[in-house]
């Protein structure tokens, strides 16, 4: 008998319906089938559920709100798994890791629906009975039957309780009513305290499991906010606006690539080193880790206002090719490198006057648009990329000229990834690179002051604060031995 033919805890006979659908299956809803197959190729081959969703609807040829519907659906399930890991382990009585995986996210799917959204029970627990057929045994539709039918006896209050009175201590207990794994909820918690903030944690971890505003970017010189229908202006961002609805995919401004759909956080981190002070004619900018380059064509749009050029380097060839595309629609399109970002510095010493250097990271800072990212990090991979990101930015510097500016960037809070970056790089340099405040320029370039908690020299944005990814931005300048 296989594992999945165990009737769960306190489950009832099987209704007759449910007996008829044995020859009679439930036909599977365009929605529901695309978001299934999302969460599995997520589960299954670490797919990226943003960059997959836009194909497979486009495959179904869903639209308008069979896509808005597909999209909850595998957003949701992904943002929720660990909070509907805990009710399924109590209504089938066995830890999830017992459970079949393409079973087990049939029922995380149907569980979604019966507890978040207003889905009707019989729709939910017929639809996910026919997947289960399709994806496991015969054994595991009974078993999927009755660890669903068990769920809808009680309300999803009564769940909550349940669930909620199984966490020891305060991060637990957080870790699981907000779905997010505990080190990452430290790892929050230590961020905000750093600030002084640390009261802020449940709202930061609420604004994770919510669907983020479209932000999108006029490229300056290309387009203008009134380029972009079917918006308002954006909060900081002075090249901004937010969508009220609609694909922005579909408008021409968008299309010919005069303005992308980027978060207004990565807007202000470009901006904070294109505005930090006056570019003089001839400048020269890099961007060290350009893919996939979003922020690269707004510097180089930048640059050209400005009189300087940019040079965009990715190491990987296939991002490369998109750092290409990203800046095709630029009138005189800049050039891309493929090269090893930590070798700039010897390659090209003293070389350019603006680096701006994207770190690779965690991205904790966008659990809200890559809801998958919070179970496949793992803490280990903190130590790993803080090596790489103190190579960058030590290579980044040898490639700035005295005087220069540079801009750290990374769409993570975490403090190793971020302040102890920084703070590292500068106690090596000897006195030899500053610290600008961060905060004063942006001062000097948002609409809107920015309110930062106890943030020094740098700037940390907060999807719960600012409504943004949560971006860490610090500006820092090579001594110029000539002018001291």
């Amino acid at each position: 008998m296989s594992r999945d033919s165990q009737s769960p805890r306190r489950a009832a006979p099987r209704p007759a319906r449910a007996q008829a659908n044995r020859t009679e299956p439930t036909r599977i809803q365009p929605a529901r089938r695309v978001a299934f197959d999302v969460i599995r190729a997520v589960g299954e081959s670490d797919a990226y559920a943003n960059l997959l969703l836009p194909t497979r609807l486009a495959r179904a040829g869903l639209t308008g709100q069979d896509a808005a519907l597909a999209t909850e659906l595998a957003y949701g399930t992904l943002r929720m798994q660990g909070y509907y890991d805990a009710v399924i382990e109590i209504a089938a009585g066995r830890p999830v890791d017992q459970i079949d995986p393409p079973i087990l996210d049939v029922l995380r799917l149907a569980v979604h629906q019966l507890l978040s959204m207003r889905v009707a029970s019989h729709a939910a627990v017929d639809e996910a009975v026919s997947l289960a057929r399709e994806v496991g045994s015969r054994s595991a539709t009974g078993f999927v039957n009755g660890v669903l039918r068990t769920i809808t006896r009680s309300e999803p209050a009564d769940w909550h309780e349940r669930v909620m009175s199984t966490p020891r201590g305060d991060d637990e207990r957080l870790a699981i009513e907000y779905s997010h794994p505990v080190w990452i909820v430290r790892a929050f918690r230590r961020a905000l305290a750093a600030e002084g903030r640390e009261i802020e944690l449940e709202d930061l971890l609420e604004s994770d499991n919510a669907a983020p505003r479209v932000s999108l970017v006029a490229l300056p010189g290309l387009s203008t906010a009134d380029d972009l229908p079917r918006s308002r202006t954006a909060r900081y961002s002075p090249i901004g606006v937010v969508s009220e609805g609609g694909d922005p995919a579909s408008w021409p401004a968008v299309r010919t690539g005069h303005a992308r759909v980027q978060d207004e956080g990565s807007q202000l981190a470009a901006l904070a080193l294109s505005r930090a002070r006056p570019a003089t004619d001839g400048e020269r900018w890099l961007d060290l880790c350009a893919g996939p380059g979003g922020k690269a064509a707004l510097l180089a749009a930048e640059a050209a206002q400005a009189g300087a050029t940019l040079v965009a380097n990715e190491i990987l060839p296939a991002r490369a090719e998109l750092v290409r595309k990203a800046l095709a629609a630029l009138p005189n399109p800049p050039q891309v490198l493929v090269q090893d970002g930590t070798t700039i510095g010897a390659t090209a010493p003293e070389q350019f006057d603006r680096i701006l250097i994207d770190a690779p990271c965690t991205g904790l800072g966008a659990l809200r648009r890559r809801p998958e990212a919070r179970w496949r990090k793992q803490p280990r991979d903190v130590a790993e990329l803080a090596t790489l990101q103190a190579s960058l930015l030590e290579s980044g510097l040898a490639a700035l000229r005295p005087g220069g500016l540079l801009a750290y960037v990374t769409c993570s809070p975490h403090l190793a990834e971020s302040r102890a970056i920084v703070d590292g790089v500068l106690k090596r340099s000897g006195g030899g690179v500053i610290r600008i405040d961060t905060a004063a320029v942006l001062a000097g370039v948002t609409t809107e002051p920015l309110e930062l908690g106890e943030t020094p020299g740098h700037v940390q944005l907060w999807p719960h604060r600012h409504g943004t990814d949560a971006m860490f931005i610090c500006l820092l300048q090579k001594r110029d031995p000539a002018v001291d």
